[in-house]
């Protein structure tokens, strides 16, 4: 399979069919895969500041994130997600970098599963708030300075 390459648009340069393939994914992982019914079309994807970030190969989507413009000019990540069937390729941290790249010297927000808040301190990423749980699931809200590097650490 060749290496995917990042891609990234605004909801109107979404074509029907990526968008459908974005969403798919979406709820494939958080709604069935994790077995949590909740609103995943929640009106943010749309927004003229919102960013879908992907990688795709074959014609698959493998795996996403939403860049989100908060109303105090800092990014907010969300919806971080990779197919089954890609896990354990790296694709995560690649969208990640990708991502903060996109984000530049802005400061940037996360909800993070508590499961995965150490893969986001990688990016330095620290908890700004108790542990809670959100739709079944315990979540920890994290925040990252804008001008900490967008390459994580190699160790």
């Amino acid at each position: 399979m060749p290496q995917p390459t990042p891609q990234v648009a605004s909801f109107a340069d979404l074509d029907a069919r990526t968008l459908y393939d974005l969403l798919r994914l979406r709820v494939d992982v958080f709604v069935v895969e994790q077995a949590c019914p909740y609103p995943e079309l929640d009106g943010r994807d749309v927004e003229d500041g919102t960013r879908h970030l992907w990688l795709a190969a074959d014609g698959a989507v493998l795996a996403y994130l939403r860049i989100l413009a908060d109303p105090d000019g800092s990014a907010r990540i969300g919806r971080v997600v990779v197919a089954a069937t890609a896990r354990g390729a790296g694709y995560a941290s690649r969208l990640m970098t990708e991502a903060l790249r996109l984000v530049g010297d802005r400061p940037c927000a996360l909800e993070a599963q508590s499961h995965l808040a150490d893969f986001y301190t990688r990016y330095g990423f620290t908890p700004v708030g108790p542990e809670y749980v959100e739709d079944g699931i315990p979540h920890v809200p994290m925040r990252r300075d804008g001008r900490r590097p967008t390459q994580p650490p190699t160790h």
